[in-house]
């Protein structure tokens, strides 16, 4: 009976962590068809925007009917949701501009690759957090194979647009107040014995 508890947490993080992989290469397969599609007549796809509002859509609809299933938690501290939803949709929406603008896939993976320094900063500096030495190695080595990865694809023709890298570098300053502010309200919200539900972060 104990063996059985005790290979349900690991079996549990590997089924998490499967999925999420599994979701992010989709995702940015998808992602990645969106932009390069040419119409016949010659245009790409502009609506970055756009194609945001659809994403946040569909996270409420999910998020909701996690709630509604589960249960709606309360006294959370909506203004700190907001600041951390909005900040997190702007750095989503600031990754499709760098590509609509003209970012190649390829440099957009390598800079997102290094997301968890921006979000590291912001939890340092927004949310209080302290980091062990072994913990920045461990980011290190992971940004490091990505980088090597994303180096290793074969290189894209077109050119980086000035424009394209701004955007880039926005998202990830938005992904560093997405962090801080993630970890302040988890912080706050322990301190009231109020724990929020990952359906929490989709819906708000």
């Amino acid at each position: 009976m104990s063996t059985s508890k005790d290979l349900a947490g690991p079996l549990k993080l590997l089924i998490g962590a499967g999925g999420i992989y599994g979701a992010f290469l989709y995702y940015g397969s998808l992602q990645e068809d969106v932009f390069r599609f040419v119409g016949s007549d010659g245009t790409s796809f502009k609506q970055a925007w756009f194609l945001q509002v659809l994403e946040a859509f569909a996270n409420v609809v999910v998020g909701g009917l996690g709630l509604l299933t589960t249960g709606m938690t309360r006294n959370i501290p909506i203004k700190m949701f907001a600041v951390s939803g909005a900040s997190q949709v702007s750095a989503k929406a600031f990754t499709s501009l760098a590509l609509a603008n003209g970012l190649s896939f390829p440099v957009a993976t390598l800079a997102k690759s290094g997301k968890m320094v921006p979000v590291m900063v912001g939890s340092l500096i927004l949310g209080g957090a302290t980091y062990t030495v072994r913990e920045y190695l461990q980011v290190a080595a992971i940004i490091g194979g990505t980088a090597i990865v994303s180096m290793g694809k074969k290189k894209s023709s077109s050119e980086n647009s000035l424009l394209g890298i701004t955007f880039i570098m926005l998202s990830l300053i938005m992904d560093g107040v997405v962090g801080g502010f993630q970890k302040k309200l988890k912080s706050e919200a322990s301190k009231i014995g109020v724990k929020p539900k990952p359906y929490d972060f989709m819906f708000w």
